[in-house]
């Protein structure tokens, strides 16, 4: 009996090492990194800029989380990203008056709009006409970077009024010893925008409408799921969010880079995957997404800080992916 109880014990606990490997990696990572650097992983300032590093791939992650749930893919969501960030700091350019708090709807609307232009077409391609998910988005990521480099005249948007950084480089919270402040506003935007994803996808009807079609569509659809208004508003989501993001970068460097966000899109699959997002749809959630982007941005972040040279850290991503398909598999296996 008392074998029983032990072999018992020993599986829930091996249940919750697979369930939570996301977590367990991120603290071994942290520790391991703060040793490595002598502790200036752990510096107040280190910590506060890793909030800002997260921030971009945060938004990209947590609308890929839908796409990815629904089982689809969205390669498009860096062009995306730069195609709203040349917008709004063109249009930036047009108010040499712009102040910190006018600067938002410059950021905000034009994001928005970009982001539903986008994702219409990506939902619409995929959704009414069957186009397969990777070779629509693949086509939207062509596009979109085509239209930065024909927005930008292929050069950078400079020129853009100081005030439009407020979001993305403003800090909140200033002291003696950190007068540009603690607390930055781009955490805080992403903060908000990420909890309303998230209980929009784990709260609402829709959110359950998400799971139930990335599990089987056929079944969802005879349960009364419009299937394919799901799809389309998962994507439509999950390109606003891009689109959010690039206009934070856009206000954090003060510039619109028709090159910017190149390559993004790799960094919020390994995130959104490692979160625990299945590739195969129907399981996942933002919040669990949420640690992949912190993994990500904790092994950049380390890595710099050691010194080590900045294309090994593609190399170690590369192999997050394949881990985290390879775990994502495996799991799937054990349930069949």
């Amino acid at each position: 009996m008392t074998e029983n109880k032990t072999l018992a014990k020993g599986f829930s606990v091996k249940e919750f090492f697979v369930k939570n490997m996301v977590v367990v990696i991120l603290i071994c990572l942290i520790l391991g990194f703060g040793l490595g650097t002598g502790g200036k992983f752990f510096s107040a300032n280190n910590l506060v800029n890793l909030t800002t590093q997260m921030a971009i791939n945060a938004m990209l992650s947590a609308g890929l989380t839908y796409v990815i749930i629904l089982g689809g893919i969205d390669i498009s969501v860096g062009s995306v990203a730069a195609l709203a960030g040349v917008i709004s700091t063109l249009i930036a350019t047009k108010f040499p008056g712009l102040t910190a708090w006018s600067s938002i709807p410059v950021l905000i609307l034009p994001a928005i709009l970009v982001g539903l232009v986008c994702g219409s077409f990506n939902g619409f391609m995929i959704s009414r006409m069957s186009v397969v998910p990777m070779i629509a988005t693949l086509a939207m990521q062509t596009i979109g970077r085509g239209l930065c480099f024909i927005f930008s005249g292929g050069t950078a948007v400079s020129g853009i009024p100081k005030p439009y950084s407020f979001v993305g480089a403003g800090r909140w919270l200033a002291t003696e010893g950190n007068p540009n402040g603690w607390i930055p506003n781009i955490t805080i935007f992403v903060v908000i925008a990420v909890a309303i994803v998230h209980i929009l996808l784990s709260k609402t009807v829709f959110g359950r409408h998400v799971y139930a079609t990335g599990s089987n569509p056929q079944v969802a659809h005879l349960a009364g799921v419009n299937t394919k208004n799901t799809v389309f508003l998962g994507h439509v989501i999950c390109s606003v969010m891009a689109a959010l993001a690039g206009v934070l970068n856009a206000s954090k460097l003060c510039s619109g880079q028709p090159a910017a966000c190149d390559g993004y899109e790799m960094y919020a699959i390994a995130a959104t995957v490692l979160g625990g997002t299945s590739l195969t749809g129907g399981s996942g959630s933002v919040g669990r997404a949420m640690f992949g982007v912190a993994v990500i941005a904790v092994i950049n972040n380390g890595m710099n800080l050691m010194h080590i040279n900045s294309y090994w850290q593609k190399v170690v991503i590369g192999a997050i992916i394949l881990f985290a398909v390879i775990l994502d598999m495996a799991q799937k296996k054990k349930k069949v």
